[in-house]
């Protein structure tokens, strides 16, 4: 048996599964102490089920903890930055182009140092292993312990960034480092923010991940904990601590696999509606498409893994600004309301109208259209025919934009509706083959989360010219697979589930970027302990 959580900003939901089965499912308000909401979802479900918590084999968590930390720019570390790319390097300083309070939550300290490669792999200048020394003592002095290291075209060599993190480490033990090249793709800039982004979380990442693993321990399940990753992939507790960013878009990612795995469609768009966004992203071979453009991330732009999702303003709290005037208006003009993007959130069942409120939202709209039944609609208000029409209309269309906007090709495609909200999407959409609300669509993102397996992504810049292209494949998925063992993945399930190649023109010798990714199903654990239970 395995147990799926997902911890968002709203609710937090929970499912306990066994193999395929859903055998219990919570979903309950997230608390402000981390700790206590977990062990209460957990708890809840196993109480739900009777099962043992000794039979548990897993337990995978997906948290918005550290993308809304970043977004409102609290509890993120001081960082230092070490950038190995002197003399060339030095037309952008690090954070350039960052939104002001972040910096100033973060603070702009960075060294412009000497080193970095060419294109082609060529030193741009020798490392100099006194400055960076220098540097780390400097930092330690002024209590900076987050560190992030990056090199001109370091995931192609990424020697000096390894070498500067060592004399860091000799100088500066107490320091946490983060690499660029084990974090994003080719392209200075944005490999750096990253690392720099995942470098101001990682006291948070620390506190958060030791919160999961208390919350499961209190409540008497002893098996490994893992983190749902960008990719729809499991990270280790520890892998968690130290690359935070490589979580932040669980949340949508554990949605699409969950949509997938309970409707059995593997080639769909997802349409996930929560309390205050519909979250747009589409599956390909059941794997949510990664987005292939540089995503913004609170204001700053990124290269790491992220899944391609569209975020609209349309949730279950999202508000309905029409003026009370109008309610039994005959016609209705398009300008005369709005809706969203704000929503109400957690405060919907305190100040929607079906509740009791006064601020009309659009689970008042779905109450009186009939397409739900909880509230009181003796609360709500009387609108005309062809007010609700206007009003649900304009909901339709935000829903087929969206939609369309997510499509990489012409013609019907089905959706997936899940989450909590999944009551707004029409059963007819322009250019939708079919509307499919899958069981369990409420908790689609826990059963992502149950669900997910191990895997590994490995990139390497190889020349066709040296080696042949199947060649080339296979050694780069070599060291994924070596890297989705280690995470512990099942060797009798390992499976290539991606393989791209980029030409790289401006680089000689036929050279293509090789990206490879890997995924197994966790292994059975070696102890007794839900050995004989494992999904």
């Amino acid at each position: 048996m395995r147990i799926g959580v997902d911890v968002g900003g709203t609710n937090t939901d929970a499912v306990l599964m066994d193999g395929g089965r859903v055998l219990a499912w919570t979903k309950q308000p997230t608390s402000a102490d981390v700790e206590t909401g977990v062990a209460s979802a957990i708890g809840q479900v196993l109480a739900g089920s009777g099962a043992n918590p000794a039979h548990v084999a897993s337990v995978t968590i997906g948290t918005t903890h550290f993308v809304n930390a970043l977004v409102e720019r609290r509890e993120l570390d001081r960082v230092g930055v070490l950038r190995l790319a002197s003399p060339s390097g030095e037309a952008l300083p690090p954070m350039t182009g960052w939104p002001r309070d972040l910096m100033e939550c973060i603070g702009r300290r960075y060294f412009l140092l000497p080193g970095g490669y060419e294109v082609d792999g060529r030193e741009i200048a020798p490392l100099d292993e006194a400055r960076i020394r220098d540097a780390a003592l400097e930092l330690c002095a002024e209590g900076v312990t987050a560190i992030a290291i990056t090199c001109a075209f370091s995931p192609i060599n990424g020697d000096m960034e390894h070498r500067a993190a060592a004399i860091v480490r000799e100088v500066h033990p107490d320091a946490t480092l983060t690499l660029s090249s084990e974090i994003g793709r080719l392209g200075l800039i944005e490999r750096e923010n990253s690392a720099v982004l995942n470098a101001a979380m990682t006291t948070l990442a620390r506190r958060v991940v030791r919160s999961f693993s208390r919350a499961v321990s209190a409540i008497g399940v002893t098996a490994p904990l893992y983190i749902s990753q960008n990719d729809g992939t499991l990270a280790s507790a520890a892998q968690a601590e130290a690359y935070p960013v490589m979580t932040m878009g669980s949340g949508p990612t554990n949605s699409m696999r969950g949509a997938a795995f309970l409707s059995g469609f593997t080639d769909a768009i997802v349409m996930d509606v929560g309390g205050t966004t519909t979250d747009i992203g589409a599956l390909s071979s059941g794997y949510p498409r990664e987005s292939a453009i540089s995503a913004d991330i609170g204001g700053v732009r990124t290269n790491f893994r992220m899944p391609d999702v569209l975020a609209i303003g349309l949730g279950g709290g999202t508000r309905v600004h029409l003026d009370p005037a109008l309610f039994g208006a005959e016609e209705l003009d398009e300008a005369a309301f709005r809706i969203g993007p704000d929503s109400l959130g957690y405060r919907l069942a305190q100040e929607g109208m079906l509740f009791g409120g006064q601020t009309l939202t659009t689970s008042d709209l779905a109450r009186i259209a009939g397409v739900v039944s909880f509230g009181d609609p003796a609360a709500l208000p009387a609108l005309s025919t062809a007010v609700l029409d206007a009003l649900l209309n304009r909901i339709r269309t935000m829903l087929e934009d969206g939609g369309d906007r997510m499509k990489t090709a012409r013609g019907e495609v089905p959706v997936l509706a899940v989450g909590g909200g999944n009551f707004l999407i029409p059963n007819d959409l322009r250019g939708v083959s079919q509307v499919v609300r899958p069981p369990h669509a409420e908790v689609a993102n826990a059963v992502g989360a149950a669900i997910a397996q191990a895997g590994a992504q490995v990139e390497r810049v190889l020349s066709y010219e040296a080696i042949d292209r199947q060649s080339a494949i296979e050694q780069v998925a070599a060291l994924a697979r070596e890297q989705v063992l280690t995470g512990g993945g099942d060797p009798a399930t390992v499976a290539i589930v991606d393989v791209e190649e980029t030409p790289l023109s401006y680089l000689p010798g036929r050279a293509v970027q090789v990206r490879v990714r890997v995924v197994a199903d966790l292994a059975a654990p070696s102890s007794p302990i839900g050995a004989s239970h494992a999904a």
